[in-house]
């Protein structure tokens, strides 16, 4: 039986191969669940042109990725937190913390895609990635500093 593949079949090709498979193969599995289509010159033109718009698709979203890379790492983000001694946090800074300062410069990233190791407990300056996209991951620096002291009411 001569099938078009639609999706990727580990150990028989990838999407858009045309193959030769047992009947069984391709009537009980491989048709039912969509992974297939019947070998047609019909079929194989729709598939052909379904596979060119889903690679324009994903090269505008890694156009768009790569674009938002550059922007997140155009500038630091700083996040100013209660510090004791030695430059030791009161409490951690946490990737919510960082997508918060993200969204006040105007980017909007998922707190899910920013990478950090382990929660920053100390001021300074960090790098820290963020995975946007496959193969698209952007480093941001975050500037930790110390809050300025409330000014104590006089008495």
């Amino acid at each position: 039986m001569k099938l078009i593949l639609r999706k990727d079949v580990e150990n028989l090709g990838r999407a858009g191969d045309t193959v030769n498979v047992a009947d069984g193969f391709g009537r009980n599995y491989l048709l039912p669940k969509k992974m297939a289509i019947i070998m047609t010159p019909a079929n194989l033109k729709c598939l052909m042109q379904e596979l060119n718009s889903k690679k324009g698709r994903e090269e505008r979203i890694q156009r768009e990725n790569e674009e938002q890379a550059r922007a997140i790492a155009a500038e630091p983000v700083i996040i100013k937190v209660a510090v004791g001694e030695g430059g030791k946090l009161f409490g951690s800074v946490t990737t919510a913390d960082i997508e918060k300062g993200l969204s006040q410069r105007g980017v909007t990233v998922d707190k899910r895609k920013i990478v950090l190791e382990e929660p920053i407990k100390l001021a300074g300056t960090y790098t820290v990635a963020i995975k946007l996209h496959t193969g698209v991951t952007a480093n941001l620096t975050v500037m930790v500093q110390a809050e300025d002291p409330q000014p104590e009411p006089e008495a």
